[in-house]
């Protein structure tokens, strides 16, 4: 398939500096349609991007240890009603934070038991601190960590509302990730490693890169009030657990090999990693009545700007955000999508047969001159996919 104009969009793009670099691929069940890779990987060097290149995915990772549990719960070691306290007792321990009096948390115990399907939709009641205003105020005055210390202490911190009752993005993979340990004897990097990254030939995926891999990840950068871009590092502590929620690395071509399995059904190459039936209940929407936000306010700016909620009916499957209504020159009804703090993002859509992910690091999430290019990007696969079809 030609799909020549998607070079000049994002050569445009990184020539503009709306990122210093990016990995950009299109897939289909039948192989890559698609594959290109623009700019620098240090707006302060030379060294140019290839498809090789290695990026922190952050929570694009999320979607790895979801069908990590999938699988359990195919082979009847795990259920999605089952309560997370059943596999990690200390989950029971968890309180709801209602609120402050002075610097003293108020908490109260939970009206329900969470379970594995609110770990994988994101209602158990968990939050982000950098999301959730009253989870970063708990941080402050108690002195607990956060997920980005790399503690596993982090995950041991209060829910914000009772397992059920609303969408919160937050730790719930985390937990998801020790679930995962729990059940199956091994880490979740090993898991990762031997259940999706081997069997579908995802050679650069890893929790923990090496040397020779980190020589090709591309270095995070920052947004200038001006709109320039500097690269400036995080330095994460070195982490005591593999984080369920956004520890993995991998290149583009690696997530490509996971996104066509999802497209076909959960095979790729001969490697069937889950079955086709549970694919389809992972592409199902699993709220329960569970309430989506209007948008998602920031609570630490320096991280992410606010994220404006899609016009579209959307819900929430086993693993990622489900768009229920065709967007116009975009992605099909019934599309997952969702993507990383260093803004990667992707999307599968099962309708029209195509995936697709756009790579780059760049902070603070939700940039409004990257998600303008994305948007451009996907506009621009389905433009092509509408000439091939009346060629």
């Amino acid at each position: 398939m030609s799909m020549g104009g998607l070079d000049g969009l994002l050569g445009r793009a990184v020539d503009e500096r709306a990122m210093p670099g990016v990995v950009a691929l299109v897939g289909d069940r039948h192989g890559v349609l698609y594959e290109g890779a623009f700019g620098v990987l240090d707006v302060n060097g030379e060294d140019p991007v290839r498809t090789d290149t290695m990026f922190a995915i952050m929570s694009m990772t999320k979607a790895f240890t979801s069908v990590c549990a999938l699988q359990l719960i195919e082979q009847g070691a795990l259920e999605l009603e089952q309560p997370v306290a059943d596999v990690l007792p200390a989950f029971d321990a968890l309180q709801v934070l209602e609120g402050f009096d002075g610097d003293t948390p108020r908490l109260r115990p939970p009206a329900s038991r969470a379970t594995i399907r609110h770990l994988l939709t994101h209602t158990s009641g968990l939050a982000y601190a950098f999301g959730n205003a009253d989870i970063l105020r708990y941080h402050q005055v108690t002195g607990a960590p956060d997920i980005t210390s790399g503690k596993l202490e982090a995950l041991h911190v209060p829910l914000v509302a009772d397992p059920g009752t609303r969408w919160e993005y937050g730790i719930s993979t985390d937990w998801l990730g020790q679930v995962v340990e729990a059940v199956s004897g091994k880490d979740l990097a090993a898991c990762c490693k031997e259940r999706i990254f081997a069997p579908l030939g995802m050679t650069d995926a890893t929790f923990a890169p090496s040397e020779a891999q980190a020589a090709r990840m591309m270095a995070l950068h920052f947004r200038l009030p001006d709109g320039g871009l500097v690269q400036q590092s995080l330095d994460f502590p070195e982490p005591e657990f593999a984080s369920g929620g956004g520890g993995s690395c991998a290149t583009g071509p690696d997530y490509m090999r996971f996104m066509r399995a999802l497209l076909r059904g959960g095979e790729l190459d001969g490697e069937r990693v889950l079955r086709a039936e549970t694919v389809d209940l992972a592409f199902s929407d699993h709220l329960k009545g569970a309430v989506l936000p209007e948008g998602m306010e920031p609570a630490i700016p320096e991280l992410s700007n606010y994220v404006p909620t899609l016009p579209f009916a959307q819900g929430w499957g086993l693993a990622f955000r489900l768009i229920f209504e065709d967007m116009p020159d975009m992605r099909r009804a019934g599309t997952a999508d969702w993507g990383g703090l260093f803004n990667c993002n992707y999307w599968v859509d099962r309708t029209a047969g195509i995936a697709g992910t756009m790579l780059t690091q760049v902070l603070p999430f939700y940039d409004a001159e990257i998600v303008q290019a994305s948007e451009a990007f996907e506009r621009g696969v389905y433009a092509d996919i509408a000439a091939l079809h009346t060629a």
